[in-house]
């Protein structure tokens, strides 16, 4: 029998709120997942509209083999993966099979899929060489843009997933979105350990690392510290090789996502931003990768989707954060004091500030 939505909305915000390490959370995902779509692993990414999905701001793993993750990203660049995000963002429904051999016609809703025949065998042989039958991909998205992605992985030999697997997944889209968006909002507002400087990784042509500057490893033991976070240690690694990939990509094609992780306080105990840039135009030499506090312009996009901040609420924080008093706001939007300062008491109530200080913390690191 399946659960009721609310019962898994319950579940999952239980999970998330728990406080546990991202290793538990995922064991807590899936279970409550499976009750709705059997799976032997799982991964939940998660994003904000404004950044776009490429690997996401934060994610979630459960049995999901590191090896596996690292060949689907390399078939995802050299050979296109027909079943990618950005394919699943094109449909109408976007949810996806792959490795089924049946050629991508995931729910009866949508028909025909994104992936071809040739696309299919090619995935389906990675899946295969790392022990998995097939995935199912549910892109998770509202009107305001796509929050993330769920992977949910059946191993090599068992039931492949069908129509009414992917019917059923569908049907997850708005408790998982909702679960996302409690999990970053629910963590402190202010940072739990000072800005550093920003750092500066340089990733080869052949995805490896070539060099790490002071100011980045700094960066790299804070984050993956062992007592202050159960990231595993492998996603470190995988994070460079998949913004070196993402940044070939957008070099070649700039309509792809950014290669950008801005990545919240309850993941990173600060928002940071981890980005790729190419170092020649083509995207073909090295890469690197700029880690730093995610402050100001660079946050307030990704800041204000997760907590559902206003555009012109937006506005008047923007201005705050400028240096304006509520005076000069209401003169530069036409609007009145009353006003600005009722937009200014809606987003203390939306993020839990105590007022402006709180706020403008939040922001500057």
């Amino acid at each position: 029998m399946i659960p009721s939505q609310d019962r898994l909305a319950r579940e999952l915000y239980a999970a998330m709120g728990q406080g546990a390490n991202p290793n538990e959370l995922g064991e807590a995902i899936s279970r409550a997942i499976s009750k709705w779509v059997s799976h032997d692993a799982l991964r939940l990414v998660g994003t904000s509209p404004a950044t776009g999905l490429g690997l996401g701001s934060f994610s979630f793993w459960h049995r999901y083999d590191p090896a596996l993750i690292s060949a689907l990203a390399m078939h995802r660049y050299l050979d296109g993966d027909p079943c990618r995000p950005a394919a699943l963002a094109r449909l109408p429904v976007p949810v996806g099979l792959v490795g089924t051999g049946r050629g991508g016609s995931p729910c009866k809703q949508h028909g025909d899929g994104p992936c071809d025949l040739h696309g299919d065998r090619l995935i389906r042989e990675v899946l295969l060489a790392h022990g998995a039958g097939c995935e199912l991909r549910l892109l998770l998205r509202d009107s305001h843009g796509v929050w993330g992605l769920l992977g949910l992985i059946r191993s090599e030999g068992g039931r492949p997933f069908g129509p009414e697997d992917a019917d059923r997944a569908l049907r997850l889209g708005p408790a998982l979105l909702a679960a996302l968006r409690r999990y970053v909002t629910c963590a402190p507002l202010t940072p739990s350990f000072p800005s550093l400087p920003a750092g500066l990784i340089v990733v080869g042509p052949d995805h490896t690392v070539r060099a790490v500057t002071p100011q980045a490893r700094a960066w790299l033991t804070q984050i993956w510290s062992p007592g202050r976070s159960s990231l595993p240690d492998w996603l470190a690694d995988m994070s460079s090789i998949g913004l070196s990939l993402d940044t070939r990509t957008y070099a070649r094609d700039p309509r792809s996502w950014r290669p950008l992780i801005c990545a919240p306080p309850a993941s990173f105990g600060r928002w940071t931003a981890i980005e790729g840039q190419p170092l020649d135009p083509d995207g073909s030499g090295d890469v690197a990768i700029i880690i730093q506090a995610a402050t100001g312009p660079l946050l307030l996009p990704t800041f204000c989707d997760w907590y559902g901040i206003t555009p012109r609420e937006r506005s008047v924080v923007e201005l705050l954060h400028d240096g304006a008093a509520p005076k000069q706001i209401a003169r530069r939007l036409d609007l009145s004091v009353h006003t600005v300062n009722d937009h200014l008491k809606a987003v203390f109530r939306k993020t839990g500030a105590s007022g402006r200080d709180e706020l403008m913390a939040a922001l500057t690191g």
